[in-house]
């Protein structure tokens, strides 16, 4: 174990992270690049003594359980996660949990798609990167903490904007039954990871509906090939939904595309011209 470079490694990975980038609120009078140790700590699920001692280079060897919650504490892409683990003496085992690191040839292909909509989301629904048409047609993802990207928490749980269930989509119940379905299946690959504990146990707790779909046991999902949007500027957009997975990541791209000629093409034409504006929403 290499103290000196763990202490060193983990104060520059936690002096890059914003506190609105794990959703945390700034405050008044923060004097501390990046996050707190304290922050750090709360997040990893660990004492905030025992994390600064981690960076004073005084500390024992940490565990594969403590190493793990500080590389999802610290966002860690999969190389430094693999970093993390050999400066603390361990060498790194299987991923703990699904993966958010987004490769860059995927973030590029979604800005290559000008005239579809498309996301990334990961194996517990939560949306990764978009486009902006994907920002246009359901939300603006970057205006929204972490834990509001969750579709299958906005689909169990809301909110429900203009009382309509997850962005007025017209397959939301088959949604919500497929997502459950998927989850439960993501819970048995990951049983160690906390974050996924936690999702299951709010749904479990806030939906009886997810409640109901859990106790099934079912794990598979039907996929779903076209769904309608209500969108509150344009109207009903009807589009084609296609489904890649990326291979090593538990990761999925979501592609939105609207038939050639049809007026949701139009629509989705339009959409890209407007963005995320809310016209309809007196300034």
């Amino acid at each position: 174990m290499d103290r000196r470079e763990l202490a060193d490694f983990l104060r520059s990975r936690r002096e890059r992270i914003t506190p609105a980038d794990v959703g945390l609120p700034a405050g008044p009078r923060r004097r501390t690049p990046g996050l707190r140790r304290e922050e750090v700590a709360q997040l990893a699920f660990i004492s905030t003594e025992y994390y600064a001692r981690l960076e004073q280079a005084r500390a024992p060897r940490p565990s594969r359980e403590v190493l793990a919650g500080l590389a999802r504490a610290l966002r860690l892409t999969d190389a430094e996660r693999d970093h993390l683990h050999h400066l603390a003496g361990a060498p790194p085992g299987p991923l703990p949990g699904p993966s958010r690191e987004v490769r860059q040839s995927i973030l590029d292909l979604l800005h290559r798609l000008p005239q579809a909509a498309a996301t990334v989301m990961s194996a517990t629904f939560e949306v990764l990167a978009w486009n902006d048409l994907a920002a246009a047609l359901m939300e603006d993802f970057s205006a929204l903490p972490r834990r509001d990207r969750n579709l299958v928490r906005r689909v169990f749980l809301g909110p429900h904007r203009d009382g309509q269930r997850l962005y007025g989509v017209s397959d939301a119940d088959a949604f919500a039954r497929n997502s459950a379905q998927r989850l439960r299946a993501t819970a048995a690959r990951y049983p160690d990871d906390p974050e996924v504990t936690e999702l299951v146990g709010e749904l479990l707790a806030g939906s009886e509906e997810f409640a109901r779909l859990w106790a099934s046991h079912d794990v598979c999902a039907e996929p779903t090939l076209c769904k309608t949007f209500q969108h509150p500027l344009v109207g009903p957009v009807t589009v084609n939904c296609d489904v890649l997975a990326i291979t090593g990541q538990d990761q999925q791209v979501v592609i939105y595309t609207a038939d050639p000629g049809s007026p949701s093409e139009e629509a989705l034409r339009l959409l890209s011209v407007i963005g995320t504006q809310r016209m309809d929403v007196a300034r």
